[in-house]
């Protein structure tokens, strides 16, 4: 296990970046829209019962069937900015170019192509949280991080990214999320699932910044830290039912 590696990110424009970085404008839209309350569903402002638990959150896959679930859920700026959970999956210059609809058509071809490309979270009927899993391959973003590179030759399933409603965050959905998706990579013969969590100063940063998730997510969801190339992004796995068989 590599203990001392150069940061390297995505080159784009002549700048440097870290590897699936949203940029700062991005951010800070996404802060203001947070601080507006925009986040909605279909134009209605989700109130979360007092009843609510963690516990009572059904996760799926994310099916066919279930991309109007999907979109409702992203809403019109596709969670954040444009992305449509497309951040890691294309070159820096593309996903920029596709900002939006594009990135919206790449997502729902996965999705309705029988790819499943992540877990939903439901509340009742109400779809409320996403999680992205995926064999670590397909991430063409990991491929050009130092920070991120692989640990060793273990065939690893990748979470990439988190996404809850607004009303429904700070209340265990994340965990929930992440279990279901180490379920789901499971049921498609992974034994080994990975995450980047970030590592923040605040517990006011906002959402855009985490989008990865945080590293206490991950510890109650099971993983451990098993390798740290960078003081903000370490790297933690988890073994899946499927190792074992």
């Amino acid at each position: 296990m590599a203990k001392k590696v150069g940061k390297r990110g995505v080159s784009s424009g002549g700048k440097t970046r870290p590897v699936g970085k949203r940029t700062p404008a991005d951010a800070r839209a996404s802060a203001r829209a947070e601080a507006r309350g925009s986040t909605r569903t279909k134009s209605t402002r989700v109130q979360v019962p007092d009843s609510f638990r963690p516990d009572q959150l059904s996760i799926v896959p994310a099916t066919a069937e279930r991309w109007p679930d999907l979109e409702q859920l992203f809403g019109e700026r596709g969670a954040c900015a444009g992305c449509w959970c497309m951040l890691w999956r294309k070159q820096n210059r593309d996903y920029q170019a596709d900002k939006g609809a594009r990135n919206r058509a790449s997502l729902r071809k996965l999705v309705t192509t029988g790819a499943a490309p992540g877990v939903l979270a439901y509340y009742g009927p109400q779809p409320i949280g996403w999680c992205a899993v995926a064999p670590r391959q397909v991430y063409v973003r990991l491929q050009n991080s130092r920070v991120l590179a692989p640990i060793d030759e273990t065939p690893v399933w990748s979470i990439s990214c988190l996404f809850v409603l607004a009303p429904y965050r700070r209340r265990g959905v994340s965990v929930e999320l992440v279990r279901g998706a180490v379920r789901h990579a499971a049921a498609n013969g992974a034994k080994w699932v990975e995450a980047y969590p970030t590592v923040t100063r605040s517990d006011a940063a906002p959402a855009a910044f985490i989008w990865t998730g945080l590293p206490e997510t991950y510890e109650r969801a099971g993983f451990v830290e098993v390798a740290r190339r960078s003081a903000v992004r370490p790297i933690y796995r988890t073994p899946t039912a499927a190792s074992h068989q």
